[in-house]
């Protein structure tokens, strides 16, 4: 079977929200290059592949087997989920690649003492989660709560908002964003560059 790697590489860009001259710029190419890729007017090494693969990031493994059998991926192993955040707060993004993607699905772990930031984030959209262990401290607007394991939230993101874990232990919440951010992107104002929205 023979794979359009210039194809694919597009739809993976594509979806990160990266130009050719941003992805490029990560992976520490030329974005002729990636052009070059994209046109399959050049085969790229496994080695070339790979480094401009870390731009977005993804594995080459995650790469190859992105839309199998022409269909979007469906099922995805707690491996291939594309880590967003840092050590402090973990944000694992489900279906990083797919195309034309409606919404951010994270799994997100805060360490004992981390917050979203010092600073009340404010952006667009809708964001909801449940709390699956530990203890998290949400201000939303002019509110503060403390949520416990089955808790849940749902609020408009021009709220000004932040989530901080208070506790002992780590804190586990599955949430959802919209609309959806780029797994690595430009900043979005509010939020570390390369982060999801919390």
């Amino acid at each position: 079977m023979t794979i359009d790697i210039g194809a694919k590489l597009r739809s993976v860009r594509v979806a990160f929200g990266l130009s050719q001259r941003a992805l490029a710029r990560r992976a520490g190419v030329t974005n002729g290059l990636i052009s070059l890729i994209e046109q399959n007017r050049v085969s790229p090494s496994v080695s070339s592949l790979k480094k401009v693969l870390d731009g977005v990031p993804m594995t080459l493994a995650e790469f190859f087997a992105m839309d199998e059998g022409g269909q979007p991926q469906v099922f995805f192993e707690a491996a291939e989920l594309v880590e967003t955040g840092d050590a402090a707060v973990s944000r694992k993004l489900v279906a990083a690649a797919r195309a034309g993607r409606q919404l951010s699905l994270l799994h997100e772990r805060f360490a004992p003492g981390a917050a979203t930031g010092d600073e009340i984030l404010e952006h667009r959209g809708e964001q909801a989660g449940v709390v699956v262990r530990g203890r998290i401290e949400l201000t939303v607007g002019g509110s503060t709560r403390v949520l416990g394991p089955g808790d849940a939230y749902y609020f408009a993101c021009q709220l000004p908002h932040r989530f901080r874990n208070a506790g002992r232990e780590v804190c586990e919440i599955v949430s959802a964003v919209t609309p959806p951010r780029p797994a690595v992107a430009a900043p979005v104002p509010g939020f570390p560059a390369g982060a999801e929205p919390a």
